[in-house]
């Protein structure tokens, strides 16, 4: 039979750090020192300990409150498609003042002419079975 051997829980004894040295951790996490993460293994506590403070006692960071970084090639990136969208939505605003220009143009004609531009402008449709001669060709 194993032998099991049992070893015995260490507990760590509860540790309470001063104001002083929470804020000055705080203070050089925020100057940019020092990561969290080293902080973390320096005091020997989670890093949700180190962000605990850091909420806590930076004037910068508020629990709740999410900050966005972003890229500055993606700020660029996200500048020239608005103006992609925008040069595209002024040449649909173009071609819709066409249309609608053509609309009234067809309207004006129709009614000087006293016949329906619209319906007597198009080409007779073609009889695609006829057999057709070139000139020139016999």
């Amino acid at each position: 039979m194993k032998e099991s051997t049992k070893e015995k829980l260490v507990v760590r004894e509860r540790r309470i750090f001063s104001d002083a040295l929470k804020k000055s951790a705080v203070k050089n996490l925020v100057n940019k020192r020092v990561t969290v993460h080293q902080l973390a293994r320096e005091h020997q506590v989670t890093t949700n300990t180190i962000y605990r403070w850091l909420y806590k006692y930076s004037p910068f960071h508020e629990r709740k409150c999410t900050l966005v970084v972003q890229m500055e090639s993606e700020a660029t990136i996200n500048g020239d498609l608005q103006k992609r969208i925008a040069e595209l939505e002024r040449a649909v605003g173009q071609k819709q003042l066409e249309i609608d220009f053509l609309n009234k143009l067809f309207e004006v004609g129709s009614a000087e002419l006293g016949f329906d531009l619209k319906k007597n402008f198009s080409t007779q449709p073609s009889n695609g079975s006829d057999v057709t001669k070139l000139k020139g060709v016999s």
